[in-house]
Parts: structure tokens; C-alpha cells; sequence
């Protein structure tokens, strides 16, 4: 055998370690860079889940062409409520005068941002009309000109919390604020027929801002009563349901009897607008009923 064989079989085991030892440390290297990389990617991931988990569509109609005059509070409503939700720990999208393909869009961007267990809230504020027993929200590009035309343009309350309800959501709030006399029944109607009383999926909590069936005049302030007083109540600590009730006794006695909102539940579970020690930081949770 040739020396430079010799030399070569003789510290190759020792060659051979040296190798694997190279190999093991790189492997623990990238095992802990990997560990850093999962650990940081929770750290951004996590409020991202939690934003995930409380979503907020608000939507607040206030030119609509056909009107006399434009409603002012309804934007200022959507503005006041967006800023409360955010406070409140939900990731907001606020549309302002939207058209059907708007609200059709905020919708779609709602729906594909709901993940299971999502608590979502609705807001809408304008004009609403009922058809066959169902409540539509109207656009502002809305060309209503018979009963058949709410339909086509308007969108659903009803359609729309189901629609929430089968992409996952654990609950949904809605607050409709639409219960005002509206320039398109007149054309086919003697008179606005207000709101129809919601048919809920399971785990929704809904108010609107009048008894099913009646109107209610905007009033001149900054917000309309209904918001006004739910901004009012929003912190108290009780269930959401409870915040709710709290505001539909509020506008009857700030309204001297002349506007009775309605509060319709399905809920499961309560949930509740939790505070924590920073406003900045506050979540809604939910627990199971007994």
C-alpha cells in the first residue's frame, strides 16, 4: 500500500467526525434560526388573529339623490361607532354614501376576513325599506320605483347575517339605524311601513332604531338618538345584549316615548365588550350561557 493510501485510511475516522460534527452544528443553527423565525412570527401573528377575531363593517349612507336634502347624522354615526369599535379592540372598515357595488364590495371583504370563532358587528345607517317581510338597506345609487325594485336594489338584512353566519362567525352584533321616512315608498305606497322585525340565524343580537313598523324624525344633533345613546353605553360593563337593552331604554326616555327601539337575540353565548387597564388594548370575548 502506498504511504498517501496509508496516511488517508488511517484519519479518515477522524475526517469523518470533523464532517459530522460541521453537519450537527449546522443543523443546530438552523434549528435555532428557525425557532427565532416561529417565535417571531407569532409575535406578529397574534394580533393579527386577534384582529381577525373582531371585525367591524360600518356603513353610513348620507346623499342619496332622490332625497330632499342629505341626512346628515348617518356619517357622522358611522365615524362616531368605527372610532368606539377600533377602542374597542375591532378591525373596522367604514364605508361612507356607498353604492350598491360598495356595499356589495365591503361585504365580499368582510366575508373573506371572517375566520371561525369571529365575533362580527354590523352597522348601517340611511335609508331602509321592508318587502315582504324583510328589510333591505339602500345604496345610494338605489332606483326604486315599486316594491320590486327594493328588492333588486337593496340588500338584505337577513341575507346578510346569514351569509356572516355561514362563513364561521362565532356571534354577530348589528345595529340598523334605518328606520326613517324614505323618499321611495311614497311612489308606491301610501306611507313608509318602517322596519320588519329581523329573522336571525343562531347567535346574532340585532337592534334597530324604531318598533318594527314605525318611523322615527331625525333629531338635531351631532348623531341620531339611537347612536348617541349606545356610544353612551358602550362601556358599561355588562353583556353586549345587556349594552343593548341599555340603549333601547335610553333613546324611549331621551326620545319622550315617541321612539321604542327593537332588540331581537339569538345569542348562545354572551358576549361582552371587555375593557382592560389600556383603552388602547380592549377586546370583546365570549363565554357560554348556563
Amino acid at each position: 500500500m502506498k504511504v498517501t493510501q496509508l496516511y488517508c485510511v488511517r484519519h479518515l475516522p477522524a475526517v469523518t467526525c470533523s464532517l459530522v460534527g460541521v453537519a450537527l452544528l449546522a443543523i443546530g443553527a438552523n434549528a435555532v434560526l428557525d425557532l427565532n423565525t416561529s417565535e417571531a412570527a407569532k409575535v406578529v401573528s397574534a394580533p393579527e388573529r386577534a384582529r381577525a377575531l373582531q371585525l367591524a363593517l360600518i356603513i353610513g349612507n348620507g346623499n342619496y339623490p332622490d332625497a330632499a336634502e342629505p341626512l346628515s347624522q348617518p356619517i357622522n354615526d358611522a365615524s362616531g361607532l368605527a372610532y368606539a369599535m377600533r377602542r374597542h379592540g375591532f378591525d373596522v372598515d367604514v364605508v361612507e354614501d356607498a353604492t350598491k357595488a360598495d356595499m356589495a364590495r365591503a361585504v365580499e371583504r368582510l366575508k373573506s376576513r371572517i375566520i371561525p370563532g369571529s365575533v362580527v358587528m354590523l352597522f348601517f345607517g340611511g335609508y331602509g325599506v321592508q318587502s315582504r317581510h324583510e328589510t333591505y338597506m339602500i345604496p345610494t345609487d338605489a332606483v326604486i320605483w315599486t316594491e320590486g325594485d327594493v328588492r333588486h336594489e337593496g340588500m338584505s338584512v337577513e341575507t346578510l347575517l346569514h351569509a356572516v353566519k355561514e362563513r364561521g362567525a362565532r356571534a354577530t352584533l348589528a345595529v340598523i339605524d334605518a328606520s326613517r321616512r324614505n323618499p321611495y315608498e311614497r311612489r308606491f305606497r301610501s306611507y313608509s311601513h318602517g322596519l320588519a322585525p329581523v329573522n336571525a340565524p343562531d347567535n346574532a343580537l340585532i337592534i334597530s332604531s324604531n318598533t318594527p313598523g314605525k318611523v322615527a324624525d331625525d333629531t338635531k344633533g351631532e348623531h341620531s338618538v339611537l347612536v348617541t345613546e349606545l356610544l353612551n353605553e358602550l362601556n358599561a360593563p355588562v353583556s353586549a345584549e345587556g349594552v343593548f337593552n341599555k340603549t333601547r331604554v335610553a333613546v324611549f326616555r331621551a326620545s319622550n316615548g315617541a321612539q321604542m327601539p327593537s332588540v331581537s337575540s339569538s345569542l348562545l353565548e354572551d358576549v361582552h365588550f371587555s375593557r382592560g387597564n389600556d383603552p388602547d388594548l380592549t377586546t370583546a370575548s365570549i363565554t357560554p350561557t348556563e
